[in-house]
């Protein structure tokens, strides 16, 4: 909140407009200057009014100097992505509630079959459907591979009705959900006790021994940025990060995409399908963020919101 500050310079009396704003766990104070002599309070007040969104812009210049996240989207970009959650949410509302079931079911299929074919998954879109909405096994499909169907429903059904933030335990619950029947107990929503590679990418994730502070790290950081971050931006980030820890043995990159759809959702948004025939764009944008180009990353995620937005 900005408020007003006197200065005396031999006996001349200076106005500014002062606000102060935290960075990087610091306050940091801004001023605009406002005029000297004896202003009356009206007048005083109206020269707050006009300056208060010089002020603003001001300590949003510095901010994005000093912080590349907030640089990610232009203005336009937010004005775009403010006008999708608006349209989204105005439409969606006034759906009948049969057709909003029938849009959680397509989404439903669409992104159980991407997310799941991404890692392997040799269960068609039309299975994936057979398996979740008419309850039937196809034939020549594994176990595991249907099991995994089912159970990403479940976690998905788990963060569309969860009412809480993120934290470990709401992160292990949904590992648990997705991999129940699947991995050993020893490793269902657990934070994994062996090194682990990601094939294709250079980068080694963190060793057992790091794995669960540097988790803590990156919630901690979620916490702090929360309201900071466009929700695009704060997704994103979360996002290439958590796959940079790799907390479990397996099914990070499914637990890490709900979890982007999970901050989605919090932030407003519709939630996304990455599509497996788009893969490769998707690990480059994961590749090109790891080396701190996240602008790519957040591009792919806000087409993707445009793409669910017109299905709407």
């Amino acid at each position: 909140m900005s408020y007003l500050e006197k200065k005396k310079i031999s006996k001349e009396t200076y106005f500014y407009l002062v606000r102060n704003t935290r960075i990087g766990g610091r306050f940091k104070k801004f001023r605009i200057y406002l005029g000297k002599g004896k202003l009356s309070k009206e007048k005083i007040q109206k020269l707050k009014t006009k300056y208060d969104k010089i002020l603003d812009k001001k300590i949003e210049n510095y901010l994005k100097s000093h912080d590349p996240l907030l640089k990610l989207l232009s203005e336009k970009q937010i004005k775009e992505l403010e006008e999708f959650r608006k349209n989204y949410k105005k439409k969606y509302a006034k759906l009948p509630e049969e057709i909003k079931r029938k849009h959680y079911e397509d989404f439903l299929i669409r992104f159980t079959y991407n997310t799941n074919a991404i890692e392997g998954s040799t269960v068609t879109l039309g299975e994936t459907k057979l398996i979740l909405l008419d309850k039937i096994s196809p034939p020549n499909r594994t176990l595991k591979e249907i099991k995994e169907t089912e159970n990403h429903k479940k976690a998905f059904d788990f963060i569309l009705n969860y009412k809480g933030d993120i934290t470990e335990q709401f992160i292990l619950k949904m590992h648990r959900i997705l991999t129940d029947g699947i991995l050993n107990k020893t490793y269902s929503g657990k934070i994994r006790n062996v090194q682990v590679i990601i094939t294709g990418v250079n980068m080694l994730p963190p060793s057992p021994e790091n794995v669960r502070s540097e988790l803590k790290k990156l919630l901690k950081w979620y916490n702090s940025n929360k309201k900071k971050y466009h929700p695009v931006v704060l997704t994103s980030y979360f996002h290439v990060k958590f796959e940079e820890v790799h907390p479990f043995i397996d099914f990070n990159g499914r637990t890490g995409r709900l979890l982007l759809n999970f901050i989605l959702i919090k932030g407003g948004y519709p939630v996304i399908d990455i599509k497996y025939n788009n893969r490769l764009e998707y690990y480059n944008s994961l590749q090109t963020a790891q080396k701190d180009n996240f602008r790519p990353f957040v591009n792919l995620v806000s087409k993707y919101i445009s793409d669910e937005v017109g299905r709407v």
